[in-house]
């Protein structure tokens, strides 16, 4: 379990750091094309990939309602970020090697949410790599074994809001 949780500027930060055998324009794909975001994204993204441009989030299974950010940095193919409704997400693309790091952090404002969160972002980095690496789409941990791992390495006051549904 790589994910760490640290308190930023009155946020708190979940920050994952992967190594990948890709290069990073491949993994840029795998990050930004609607096609690829379908193997492992929890929402759709739609809208332009252009710093400022308003983006519209909704899961496939409407499982809740659809909701709004905007692209804050579009750096081909290293760095990429943006608003998920209240949240900043940002995915930074390092190469090394023949393949890259990938580094992806989640900031938030409620410290509750930082073991449910870890778990999710957990799983969709495994199904990130999983669909990198041509396998199937259930490949990777579940979310129930990977969330009990996140609140103990958190502790109780990261685990105060509870899994979202179905889990």
């Amino acid at each position: 379990m790589n994910g760490r949780l640290d308190e930023v500027d009155g946020r708190w930060r979940l920050r994952f750091s992967r190594t990948l055998g890709h290069p990073p324009e491949k993994v840029w794909r795998a990050l930004t094309e609607s096609e690829n975001l379908a193997a492992w994204f929890p929402t759709t993204v739609d809208g332009e990939r252009a710093v400022g441009a308003a983006l519209r989030f909704t899961f496939p299974g409407e499982e809740a309602p659809p909701f709004e950010g905007q692209m804050l940095t579009y750096d081909p193919p290293s760095a990429l970020e943006f608003t998920w409704g209240d949240d900043i997400l940002r995915f930074e693309l390092r190469p090394e090697g023949a393949g890259c790091v990938l580094t992806m952090s989640a900031t938030f404002d409620e410290q509750g949410r930082g073991a449910r969160d870890a778990a999710g972002w957990h799983v969709s980095l495994d199904r990130l790599v999983a669909h990198l690496d041509g396998a199937g789409p259930d490949s990777g941990q579940d979310w129930t074994a990977v969330h009990a791992v996140y609140v103990d390495r958190f502790g109780p006051a990261a685990a105060t809001i509870g899994p979202p549904e179905p889990h």
